[in-house]
């Protein structure tokens, strides 16, 4: 046995095996950059302006939501937007103010227009046989 030339290989396997490690280390991190590069991609940025009528979701019907009933409340108009996500509503029914973050708003869509409206009256084709 030569002691210099099973160093070597020794030296060998073990660099061999920190960069199997560090490539280990490596690849998740690389995996997890791209789903969230993937994901940011996919969520819509929702931009109010100052008049905008919106819509606030009310977070207190998760522990009795009505079977019907919907979770969002409104119409609200937006009265000042501030930076980093928080917007302050005003109600159009009471007139009270407060700060809401962005994520509890969408925005309200009102008087859609109903110029093209197809009307199909259904008929039966067959008469009942008795």
């Amino acid at each position: 046995m030569d002691y210099d030339n099973a160093g070597k290989h020794r030296k060998l396997q073990l660099n061999k095996l920190e960069e199997i490690r560090n490539d280990a280390y490596e690849s998740p991190r690389i995996y997890k950059e791209k789903t969230k590069l993937f994901h940011d991609k996919m969520i819509s940025r929702n931009i109010f302006v100052v008049g905008q009528k919106v819509l606030l979701f009310n977070s207190r019907l998760k522990l009795f939501p009505g079977k019907l009933r919907s979770r969002w409340n409104g119409p609200f108009v937006v009265t000042n937007v501030f930076p980093y996500g928080a917007v302050e509503v005003t109600s159009l029914t009471k007139g009270t103010i407060f700060k809401v973050n962005v994520h509890r708003l969408k925005t309200y869509y009102e008087n859609f227009p109903t110029e093209n409206v197809d009307v199909i009256e259904l008929r039966d084709v067959l008469p009942l046989e008795e």
